[in-house]
């Protein structure tokens, strides 16, 4: 089903607020990787996680709001296989949106370091759940290449939607 309509509003804030922040705690935690030990890397790991378990609210926000209004029409017709690829892309980018901060929690409160925001206790531990950590540390760690291929992808498609086919994909999630 083609669709012409403007998007909601709060689907497209949603969509950009969620973008946005994903991305750039996303390149935090790049960044952070390659750090050598020290005050500013476990300064900058707290920021990241403080900033992630927060994400993981909006995220959850997302995934409602996309349950409740379902899946976007497309605004052009495609070749099926691009509309294939198109809803894998999205569906993948919801499920990293998820999978990242609730792996990261894991992460953490398996390695008995418990959760925090910015300082204040949201789960205090120091018990150690050795497989819990490694399940957390395995998939936050190996969605990486993952996600930076489907988000490059899904940044591609747009770009073509608007450049090569012009009809209205980007220019609706830009809410014109």
């Amino acid at each position: 089903m083609l669709s012409k309509h403007t998007l909601s509003r709060q689907t497209i804030a949603l969509h950009w607020l969620t973008a946005l922040s994903f991305i750039a705690i996303f390149a935090l935690g790049l960044y952070v990787v390659d750090l050598p030990r020290g005050p500013e890397k476990g300064q900058l790991i707290g920021l990241h996680k403080s900033l992630g378990t927060i994400f993981l609210f909006l995220a959850m926000i997302r995934a409602i709001w996309r349950l409740k209004e379902g899946a976007i029409s497309p605004a052009a017709i495609a070749p099926v296989w691009q509309q294939v690829i198109a809803k894998f892309v999205q569906f993948i980018l919801l499920i990293a949106t998820l999978a990242m901060p609730i792996s990261g929690i894991a992460m953490s409160v398996g390695g008995g370091r418990g959760l925090d925001i910015f300082g204040v206790d949201i789960v205090s531990t120091t018990t150690k759940t050795p497989w819990l950590q490694e399940l957390g540390s395995t998939i936050h760690h190996s969605a990486v290449t993952i996600i930076m291929t489907v988000l490059a992808l899904h940044i591609i498609g747009a770009i073509k939607h608007h450049l090569i086919d012009k009809d209205a994909t980007l220019t609706r999630m830009l809410g014109r």
